[in-house]
């Protein structure tokens, strides 16, 4: 698809973990460790699920985590060898970037992810990240979706109505939310991009893509 320049009345914002991502994040990093470990990822996943908010919403560290998450599994990485596997966990969902790609100019995009400290650091050095005109990260917001604050915070850092902006999430919880608080709700999964594409093609009043 090749989206050409259209309106700038209508935006964008996206969720990052399962639109930017196949599959979910935790469930990748918590996989891996359980391999590295030698052990049942349930055991790593009771652990790693009872703390993970305070990661969510900034009120530990990445260390901090780490620290409790191994005393508690019996892990023996090293702190820069859990880092570099915890970052190693993502899989990006290539068609997603492209689509990013494409946007025109003057649409504006923004980013409302429930993340991690470390984690939020790292995408914004990802130099396609350089397409997001708005960057929210619930670890620095400290507050998560789909609580309304987090959706009020994105549509500041957007600067234009809710109304105005699609929000696209892979949870429908999220999506609720965010209708609620004015958005127009995608519900995205990435094996139905091509469905997508077209429904965002037409929201933007874009020319709308053939396909499957």
């Amino acid at each position: 698809m090749t989206l050409l320049h259209g309106p700038a009345a209508r935006h964008v914002a996206f969720d990052w973990g399962g639109v930017f991502t196949v599959g979910t994040f935790d469930g990748r990093s918590t996989a891996r460790l359980a391999e590295r470990g030698g052990m049942p990822v349930e055991h790593v996943r009771q652990s790693y699920f009872r703390h993970v908010h305070h990661l969510e919403v900034g009120a530990w560290t990445l260390p901090d985590f780490w620290e409790v998450l191994a005393a508690e599994t019996g892990l023996t990485l090293s702190y820069p060898e859990f880092e570099a596997l915890y970052l190693g966990s993502v899989h990006d969902n290539a068609a997603m970037y492209t689509t990013l790609a494409r946007i025109p100019a003057g649409v504006r995009v923004g980013l409302l992810s429930n993340n991690y400290p470390v984690v939020s650091d790292h995408l914004r050095r990802d130099p396609r990240f350089a397409r997001f005109d708005a960057l929210v990260f619930s670890n620095e917001l400290r507050q998560k979706k789909p609580h309304p604050d987090a959706f009020a915070a994105l549509q500041g850092a957007m600067g234009v109505p809710a109304a105005h902006t699609a929000f696209v999430d892979d949870v429908e919880e999220n999506i609720e939310a965010a209708r609620a608080a004015g958005f127009h709700g995608l519900l995205y999964h990435h094996e139905h991009h091509a469905a997508f594409e077209r429904e965002l093609a037409g929201w933007l009043g874009l020319p709308v893509p053939s396909g499957p």
